[in-house]
C-alpha cells in the first residue's frame, strides 16, 4: 500500500515546488534553484535515477584510455586535488573501486548509488543534477608522486611501482607556487557542458570519500561554449589569443601514441595506456594586458590576435617560418614571442587542455583574480613538458603579464574495463 503523507507534509512540499517553479520562470538558476531543491529533505533525489536530458551527449566511462583526455574539450571544469587521510591500503582500493561504479553511473546520466525511500536518511546523490543531461560529463582520474611517497615513507606498499617520471616538477624561473594550489595525492578531472553537472561529480566523489580523503586545492574552469562557437575554433584564453592551435591530433592514433598515451617499456607496465597530467595555476594581469598596444600583444605571442596565424601570415595553421624577416631585415616573429619558445624545433608536442578562471577580486590589488587553468597531457613530461617551460620561464615575453601560482603533476591511470575497476593495473 503506497505511503500515505499527511496534509502538513503535503501543504509544505506544494509550497516548496511552487517556489522552486516560481524561481525558474523569474529565470533564476543555478545556486537558487539548488537551495530550494535541498529543501525538501532529499525526496527529489528519489525520483528516477536517470536524467531526462539527451541521449546523445553521453561519453563512456568504460575504455581502453580514460576518458576526459582526448575527449572534445566540453564548456566547463571543476578540478579537484585530494589528500589520502586513511592509512590503509584495502581503504585505497575501495576508494577506488567506489568512485568507478559512481563515475560510472554519473556519466551515463544516472544517479550515484539506488534511491532509498527511507527519508529519515540522507540521500546517496546530492540531487542537485535532477532532470539534468549527462552533458557529455568525462571524470579523470589521476595519482600523485606524493601517493606513492612522502617524507620518505612509501604509504600504501606502492614506492616500487612510482614511475621515474612521476616526480615533482622542478623549479622554473619566475615561479611563485603556493602551497594552497600545488601538488595533491589524487587528482580529479570533471568536465561537462553544464558547469552544475561537473561540479555535482567532484562533490559526489568527495562525498564518497569522506574519511579517507580531503580536498587540498580545487578549481572551476570555464571556455567559449559550444553553443557559442558552432564552429569549434580554437579557444581563446582571456588575453583574446588562440590557446591550442598546435596540439596533435587526437583523431589520429599515430600522434597520440607518440606524444600522449604511455607505452609499454616507458616504466611500470601499471601506466600503459595512461598518459601524464601537468597542471599550472597561471595568474594572469589582464588589467596590465589591457593596456598594452596590440602590436605588442602580438609580438608577445608571436601571432595575429584576430586570425590566430604566425606574425606575417594569414592563417591560424599556415607553417610556420620563424627566419622570415622585413623590409629592414628584422625578424617578423620575435626569438623570445611564447610562441617560438613553446614551439622549439617543432617535433616535440603536449596536448593542451586549458580552462580559464574567474574567481573575484584579488584582494592584494584590487584588480581581477583571473587567468588560466593550464593542463596538458604527454607521454614524458622530463621530454615535453618540462624542457618547454624551461625555456618559457627563462625568456618568453608573456612573463611580463603573467606568474604561475600553483604546479602539480599527475600520472592519470589507464582505462578501464567493465566489471573492474580505475586503478586496478596499479594495485593489481
Amino acid at each position: 500500500m503506497k505511503e500515505q503523507i499527511s496534509n502538513d507534509e503535503t501543504s509544505l512540499f506544494s509550497k516548496k515546488v511552487s517556489r522552486r517553479d516560481m524561481l525558474k520562470t523569474a529565470g533564476i538558476s543555478g545556486v537558487g534553484v539548488v537551495i530550494g531543491a535541498s529543501g525538501l529533505g532529499g525526496m527529489l533525489a528519489l525520483s528516477d535515477s536517470k536524467a531526462k536530458g539527451q541521449t546523445n551527449d553521453t561519453v563512456p566511462f568504460y575504455g581502453p584510455h580514460q576518458a576526459g583526455i582526448t575527449t572534445e574539450a566540453q564548456d566547463n571544469l571543476y578540478f579537484a586535488s585530494l589528500e589520502v587521510t586513511s592509512e590503509k591500503r584495502s581503504d585505497l582500493i575501495q576508494l577506488f573501486k567506489d568512485w568507478t561504479e559512481a563515475a560510472a553511473q554519473m556519466t551515463s546520466g544516472k544517479s550515484v548509488g539506488e534511491a532509498s525511500s527511507n527519508r529519515s536518511m540522507p540521500p546517496k546523490d546530492t540531487g542537485e543534477v535532477e532532470e539534468l543531461s549527462p552533458s557529455n560529463l568525462t571524470i579523470t582520474f589521476g595519482v600523485g608522486p606524493s601517493l606513492f611517497t612522502k617524507n620518505g615513507k612509501d604509504r600504501f606498499g606502492l614506492k616500487s611501482k612510482q614511475p621515474a617520471e612521476l616526480k615533482d616538477l622542478p623549479s622554473f624561473s619566475l615561479d611563485a607556487l603556493e602551497e594552497s594550489w600545488s601538488g595533491g595525492d589524487i587528482c580529479i578531472q570533471a568536465c561537462a557542458d553544464d558547469l552544475q553537472v561537473a561540479f555535482h561529480a567532484v562533490r559526489n566523489l568527495v562525498r564518497i570519500g569522506r574519511g579517507k580523503t580531503i580536498i587540498h586545492w580545487a578549481q572551476t574552469g570555464f571556455q567559449r561554449t559550444k553553443k557559442a562557437d558552432s564552429q569549434k575554433t580554437t579557444p581563446r584564453n582571456l588575453f583574446g589569443f588562440k590557446d591550442g592551435t598546435v596540439n596533435p591530433d587526437t583523431k589520429k592514433s599515430s600522434e597520440m601514441n607518440q606524444h600522449v598515451w604511455v607505452k609499454p617499456g616507458d616504466g611500470p607496465s601499471w601506466l600503459a595506456g595512461g598518459s601524464y597530467m601537468v597542471v599550472r595555476r597561471i595568474q594572469m594581469y589582464i588589467e596590465v594586458w589591457d593596456r598594452t598596444t596590440l602590436k605588442e600583444q602580438e609580438n608577445t605571442f608571436g601571432r595575429h590576435r584576430d586570425s590566430g596565424a604566425p606574425l606575417g601570415m594569414k592563417n591560424e595553421f599556415d607553417t610556420v617560418d620563424e627566419h622570415v624577416k622585413d623590409e629592414n631585415g628584422n625578424r617578423i616573429i620575435p626569438e623570445n614571442s611564447h610562441m617560438i619558445l613553446s614551439r622549439g624545433d617543432g617535433t616535440v608536442k603536449i596536448l593542451r587542455r586549458p580552462y580559464s578562471y574567474a574567481d573575484g577580486m584579488d584582494p592584494k590589488t584590487g584588480s581581477f583574480n583571473a587567468g588560466l587553468l593550464f593542463i596538458c597531457f604527454q607521454r614524458s613530461p622530463s621530454k615535453q613538458f618540462i624542457p618547454m617551460q624551461e625555456r618559457l620561464s627563462k625568456n618568453d615575453k608573456l612573463n611580463e603579464y603573467i606568474i604561475h601560482r600553483g604546479s602539480a603533476i599527475f600520472a592519470c591511470l589507464p582505462g578501464v574495463k567493465k566489471g573492474g575497476y580505475i586503478g586496478e593495473s596499479l594495485f593489481g
